[in-house]
């Protein structure tokens, strides 16, 4: 992207100069409730789907199910298998079919229009996946839940979606079964790893000749909601169009698969950083998932020592977790690490690199575009930087104005390209998020001269004490690095003589025990490996931090003090 710094905020690319107009396509919805609650076209952002021939090429109806899941078998796919769990293996075929009858179960018997949500509850599971694939074969819009939600949070996201159907498995329908009768029409029905619930039944009876609902490729095919970090998430929409945009983005130019590989991790469906990385991406390509229903580091490390994984997506405190777990463990088949979520510290990249040989991928996406848009892999890795924007998208960093500012200059970042906000129903933080055509995704970036972008903070992480700017995540790499440090979060909290504190909440490795002289040697520590005035005043042992079910540090309640 050329850096012009015109004094004058960025402006939004018109048709004209490489924007694309919303479609005119009719919609293949009945249901307009996902259209009618789009924002107004004048808060959108700008989407770019001229950047690369692979965006320009998609059609305009298009069922991303069908483009994934048909396009596999006509490739030739179909005994291939595609999702591994629970010391099973369901082929191309298996899913394909299986999600045709569920599409079949989902019109004929359970009475959906196209443009109806589906809310799924279920852990990472083949039949969960399929069910997936269903809801947009039939013209539904998937609404995806964390597993972990409890029936209050999911009827949170059943009455924002206006959802009246649920697909649940039956190990977690006690809470599905709740929030759905909380709503007038709502009801859910179970499908079970043993195939005893009622959805099996009624899959096994349907035929499997469901046709694809005829969708226009921007009609919304899910919403996600964002984890919560700073409170009650908010309902993202994404249409089919976006599903393949992020398929032929960040994998094919920075990832780079095969069709050999096998794909594994811990993000839950409900997390789009794990709806790409275990499901869309293996399916593009031709490769396989290995499916946790648990995504604890240690699940995730036997995982890959027994599944061969050779392409693993994780957290980076996964990864930190993982490293202490390596001795005695073969991992020999990995070759792709992709880290995100949160920041990725140096020393966790350092660590990993050093026990396994392997520099982990980093990456910044975000449930607002769906996928990574900033990322770098192999020698284009600069430890401690995200990356370069991911071919397909633009971005660059601005001050509060709009206006772009210097490279080596801390400001908000800004991106746009195929994907982008559209939050359910919600104008205000619409506007908050999207300006003058870009999304501004919360963060602090600097852009070095080169092109590369170096996390700071969230925006509204950046703590201003005595005058200087200091970044949370910075303090916190450098706790990371003292040997009695297990995790930790950094933050600022009100000071009437500096404006902030610095205040660090740190949880020890097992066997150390807290203490003010253990505080004071990592205020020492933090003064010996970054600017003095950055280390943090105050330090709080705990036990935990506050964590959304993504794995995301909950920042603000370390803030209110919980």
């Amino acid at each position: 992207m050329r850096v012009t710094h015109d004094p004058a905020p960025l402006a939004p690319t018109g048709v004209g100069s490489g924007g694309s107009a919303p479609s005119a396509e009719p919609s293949g919805h009945v249901d307009g409730f996902c259209r009618d609650r789009l924002p107004p076209r004048a808060l959108w952002p700008v989407l770019r789907h001229d950047l690369l021939p692979a965006l320009a090429a998609h059609p305009p109806r298009l069922n991303a199910a069908v483009a994934l899941l048909d396009a596999a078998l006509a490739a030739g796919w179909g005994d291939r298998p595609l999702f591994r769990a629970g010391g099973e293996t369901w082929s191309y075929a298996r899913v394909a079919e299986t999600s045709r009858r569920v599409a079949r179960v989902l019109v004929d018997a359970l009475g959906l229009v196209p443009g109806n949500r589906v809310l799924l509850r279920a852990p990472n599971t083949p039949m969960h996946a399929a069910c997936w694939f269903a809801v947009l074969r039939a013209g539904g819009v998937a609404v995806c839940t964390m597993p972990l939600l409890r029936a209050r949070e999911l009827a949170y996201v059943a009455d924002r979606a206006a959802v009246d159907l649920a697909l649940c498995d039956a190990r977690l329908a006690e809470a599905c079964e709740a929030a759905m009768g909380s709503r007038p029409a709502g009801r859910s029905i179970c499908f079970a790893p043993d195939g005893s619930g009622a959805l099996d039944a009624l899959v096994r009876r349907a035929s499997d000749d469901a046709p694809a609902c005829d969708t226009a490729a921007d009609d919304v095919a899910l919403v996600a909601f964002t984890s919560g970090t700073t409170g009650e998430g908010k309902g993202t929409m994404h249409t089919h169009r976006d599903v393949l945009a992020v398929c032929d983005c960040f994998p094919p130019h920075v990832l780079r698969p095969t069709p050999d590989d096998v794909f594994g991790g811990t993000p839950p469906f409900a997390f789009t950083f794990g709806l790409g990385g275990l499901v869309l991406f293996p399916v593009r390509i031709g490769a396989s998932a290995v499916l946790l229903e648990q995504g604890s580091p240690a699940a995730l490390l036997d995982a890959i020592e027994r599944e061969r994984v050779t392409v693993t997506f994780t957290a980076p405190t996964a990864y930190r977790a993982m490293a202490g777990l390596l001795a005695g463990r073969d991992v020999g088949a990995l070759r792709r690490c992709v880290s995100a979520g949160e920041p990725l510290p140096r020393s966790t990249f350092e660590l990993w690199r050093s026990l396994t040989g392997i520099p982990i991928i980093d990456g910044i996406g975000a449930t607002e575009l769906l996928h990574i848009f900033i990322s770098a892999a192999d020698d284009d890795i600069r430890p401690g930087s995200t990356g370069r924007v991911v071919p397909g998208y633009e971005a660059c960093v601005v001050d509060a104005a709009g206006r772009e500012v210097p490279r080596g200059t801390v400001g908000r970042l800004a991106v746009r390209g195929p994907t982008g906000c559209r939050y359910l129903d919600d104008p205000a933080r619409q506007r908050a998020y999207v300006q003058h055509g870009w999304n501004l995704t919360g963060d602090s970036y600097v852009q070095d001269a080169d092109g590369w972008f170096w996390y700071q903070a969230r925006t509204d992480d950046l703590i201003v004490s005595a005058g200087y700017n200091i970044a949370g995540p910075e303090v916190e790499s450098a706790l990371l690095q003292h040997e009695a440090v297990q995790e930790c979060g950094v933050v600022g909290v009100p000071d009437a003589e500096r404006g902030q504190l610095v205040k660090a909440y740190v949880v020890l490795r097992p066997g150390v025990q807290p203490g003010p002289e253990l505080a004071r040697a990592l205020q020492e520590h933090v003064k010996r490996t970054i600017a003095p005035y950055k280390y943090p005043r105050a330090v709080a042992f705990v036990d935990a931090l506050p964590r959304t079910a993504t794995g995301k540090l909950q920042r603000f309640r370390l803030r209110e003090g919980t």
